[in-house]
């Protein structure tokens, strides 16, 4: 059986929500505790739809939106604001990006 990723920050799979769904977790708070989607990189911007279409298609709640967290490591803006000159330096010198 081939692996479907479902949240690839976190790599979770089909599988996995299918098994955590039929464990209990019928709510998409529970079910993101259980499983870890939507905690990686892109804080669910890329899977939370797809876990709350599966858990809508058997018969959980998925009308909440989870509950957000800060960022694990937070950044001052200045030191993201020095990305730009960064990227260009690094392009000047053709090295590849980060």
């Amino acid at each position: 059986m081939a692996k479907v990723l479902v949240c690839r920050c976190e790599d979770v799979t089909l599988h996995e929500l299918e098994d955590a769904v039929a464990r209990g977790h019928d709510d998409i708070e529970s079910l993101k505790r259980y499983t870890g989607f939507g905690t990686g990189w892109c804080q669910g911007k890329g899977c939370v739809a797809l876990c709350a279409r599966l858990l809508a298609e058997r018969g959980g709640d998925a009308s909440l939106p989870f509950t957000p967290r800060p960022p694990f490591h937070p950044l001052r803006l200045a030191d993201l604001a020095g990305l730009a000159e960064v990227a260009e330096d690094d392009a000047k010198a053709g090295r590849p990006p980060h």
